[in-house]
């Protein structure tokens, strides 16, 4: 059993108050901490007599354990436990003006330059001369790279053009100290078994339908602790525990078109997941939708109106909108840079809001995914209004500043073994006029009248998406769902259908964008891009939109089995 949620905040509470009265002493307590400053401060004293010493270095220490079950069609195919450090080491040199991580223009890459893509082991054992050569070792590389790459910028801004955006390449901020007490392995406890013979069963339950073709059901627990020094006395410690159970199915239909759907659980404990007659009937109803859309029709290419449930709204904003507010984009000339020159314009219907807050861990009862104290720059994490009542106020940041936005507001981040950059976090949608799904329907049905249609689209479940932000391939963005249904503006009933990709151009899109449901829903998720991998969540409700356009998805050429399953 996981400690419950309650207990694990008291905890926190208790922390966070012996740190106000004597932060140098609890912090000095942890070995690990305690090695990783004492090694920072020395390798920063021998490299300031070099002839370009670094102004800045970080260290980001992720100390990650846990478990991953995994079963398949009744039977356990993976049950492992796993326990891993992993290092990431930041170099600058230079100063805060222009450093190292300046963009190199026209260098034929992605324009920012992302080091430290490979990941570091540290021994999982407090040994010090161990933990200390591993230290070193990388400070080294990382200083060599980063001279190296400082010597580039200084070339490359001496034959290109005068930069359009002349801010700094580090902001400068306040350094926080942080401490929360280290949660040992008896104190979080899984019990593995249990979930061997829960996953077991669940998934068994594809074996009621002959024509499935994937049939498999996967438990994740992590317990994370995530350690920050820096030169400039950042020192944190901060904890992150959390348990997924993701159910994930599969058929073929005639055609050769693979037809997955997903179904997925979060919590930061084991207590926090459904029971047992909640997943089961929910894997009883992917049976059930998997039959239907193997036979389902194919939808053709559509431009009219339809509705977004919450999820699929949720990777809707998330893509469309949530990448082209990242701060540190509109810094790149390599960039499409969407919104840069709309802050304070009407971006959104005036009674739509778009907020960014990774200081909440829970709405209605649900765990977010996307929640953490101090982001990967030992930033204090910080609720950003990104869109108020339709204008564009504000961007998200990292220690990157921008035109007009010096400092971090909290999103810089990245996996273990990147260098962060600014990402998302709880991204909501709110609205000061929240209407009753049936109201949505009925515009919806009323609009694809006007627009002499037959029927319109409702998207109920996405698996996920993604975006072309660049200037050299189309802005555009792709949205991959699962469960769509037509609405007959005759009254006949909806209908499943299948094989479609909603697809667009971010401004195009956002100006279709009509009215929101008034019951918000969570879509948990992962979001890859230039730092890696980060957990996010969506909280939005149904939209209707004015206009979307649909492209037919790809799909396989080959046959279904010729053999029947066992």
């Amino acid at each position: 059993m996981f400690y419950q949620k309650f207990l694990l905040k008291k905890i926190l509470l208790s922390a966070a108050l012996l740190l106000m009265f004597a932060p140098q002493v609890i912090i000095a307590q942890e070995k690990l901490l305690n090695i990783m400053s004492s090694e920072l401060e020395r390798n920063m004293e021998v490299l300031k007599n070099q002839e370009n010493p670094p102004y800045y270095i970080n260290y980001r220490v992720d100390d990650i354990s846990g478990f991953y079950i995994k079963a398949s069609f009744g039977d356990l195919i993976k049950s492992q436990e796993t326990k891993e450090r992993l290092l990431t080491v930041m170099v600058r040199v230079g100063d805060n003006e222009l450093d190292n991580f300046h963009e190199i223009r026209e260098s034929g890459g992605f324009g920012f330059y992302f080091p430290g893509g490979n990941k570091v082991y540290l021994p999982i054992e407090d040994n010090e001369n161990a933990i200390r050569q591993m230290l070193w070792l990388q400070t080294d590389k990382k200083y060599k790279e980063a001279t190296d790459k400082y010597a580039k910028v200084k070339a490359n801004i001496a034959v290109k053009v005068e930069e359009e955006d002349k801010s700094p390449d580090f902001s400068k901020e306040k350094a926080y100290q942080y401490y929360e007490p280290l949660l040992k392995p008896e104190d979080v406890k899984f019990d593995s078994k249990k979930w061997e013979d829960k996953v077991k069963m669940y998934s068994k339950i594809f074996l009621d339908n002959p024509d499935i073709l994937k049939g498999d059901v996967s438990i994740r627990f992590k317990v994370e602790r995530k350690y920050f020094v820096s030169s400039e006395g950042g020192k944190i410690a901060q904890n992150m525990v959390y348990v997924r159970l993701f159910i994930s199915g599969s058929i073929k239909a005639d055609d050769g078109m693979v037809l997955p759907l997903n179904e997925s659980y979060f919590a930061y404990s084991s207590a926090g997941l459904p029971g047992d007659k909640e997943v089961i009937n929910d894997v009883n109803e992917l049976v059930k939708k998997l039959e239907l859309l193997k036979n389902a029709p194919v939808v053709e290419p559509y431009a009219g109106p339809a509705l977004l449930s919450g999820p699929a709204s949720g990777v809707f904003f998330h893509e469309i909108f949530g990448h082209r507010i990242e701060g540190q984009r509109q810094k790149s000339v390599s960039d499409g840079q969407t919104f840069k020159k709309k802050v304070g314009e009407e971006v959104l219907p005036d009674h739509i809001s778009i907020i960014m807050n990774p200081t909440i861990d829970n709405y209605n009862g649900t765990d977010l995914n996307g929640y953490y104290k101090y982001d990967d720059e030992g930033i204090l994490a910080q609720k950003v209004v990104v869109v108020k009542d339709g204008v564009l106020k504000e961007f998200l940041m990292s220690r990157c500043p921008i035109e007009n936005f010096s400092n971090s507001n909290g999103h810089g981040r990245a996996e273990p073994g990147r260098q962060p950059v600014t990402r998302q976090s709880n991204l909501f949608v709110v609205t000061t006029n929240p209407l009753p799904v049936e109201d949505l329907r009925k515009m919806l049905i009323k609009e694809a009248k006007n627009q002499n249609k037959e029927y319109a689209y409702l998207f109920q479940s996405v698996v996920g998406g993604f975006t072309m932000t660049g200037r050299y391939l189309p802005n555009s963005f792709n949205v991959t769902p699962t469960e769509v249904y037509r609405i007959y503006v005759d009254g006949s009933p909806d209908e499943l259908v299948r094989g479609v990709d909603l697809v667009g151009t971010p401004l195009a899109m956002f100006s279709q964008i009509q009215e929101v449901g008034d019951k918000p829903e969570v879509f948990t998720g992962t979001c890859g891009a230039e730092s890696g991998r980060v957990p996010v969540t969506a909280i939005s409700p149904v939209i209707f939109v004015k206009q979307i356009e649909m492209q037919k998805k790809s799909k396989s050429q080959e046959k279904s089995p010729i053999l029947p399953r066992p």
